[in-house]
């Protein structure tokens, strides 16, 4: 009984729209408006990140637009497997060169991230639409 209830499919949109919802909130803490990014947001990255090979400036713009981008892809369930992948990098970026003692809070985002890169976005998706549409068994990027 439990297990019809909580199918994969059921599972794997709840883990899309719940990592989702972790980048797509820490984006817009960065941005005013729609995608302006804030000068305390360059101040941060400047000061508080310093992530090494990158220019601040640049750094927070592929940030913002990053955790705005792969949140709706992973809310739609398009390019699923990319952009869990996209985000997977973020998380270890953060977890190496930001906030290393928060490793139990990257551990979990990682879980999802890598269930979603593993298994894909589900029947609920645009990627299987795709798919179906395509008339292909398996699609590369998607479910």
């Amino acid at each position: 009984m439990l297990t019809r209830l909580l199918s994969d499919n059921l599972l794997l949109l709840l883990a899309r729209l719940g990592i989702a919802s972790v980048f797509w909130l820490s984006g817009r803490t960065k941005v005013e408006g729609l995608l302006t990014i804030k000068a305390s947001t360059y101040s941060l990255f400047r000061d508080e990140y310093a992530l090494p090979l990158i220019p601040p400036e640049w750094a927070a713009h592929l940030a913002a637009y990053a955790e705005h981008l792969f949140p709706l892809l992973l809310v739609m369930g398009l390019a699923t497997r990319f952009s869990a992948l996209a985000l997977l990098g973020m998380t270890l970026v953060i977890e190496v060169f930001v906030y290393p003692d928060a490793w139990p809070t990257h551990l979990t985002w990682a879980a999802l991230l890598l269930l979603l890169a593993g298994r894909g976005a589900g029947r609920w998706s645009l990627d299987n639409a795709i798919r179906r549409a395509a008339g292909q068994s398996s699609f590369p990027l998607g479910s």
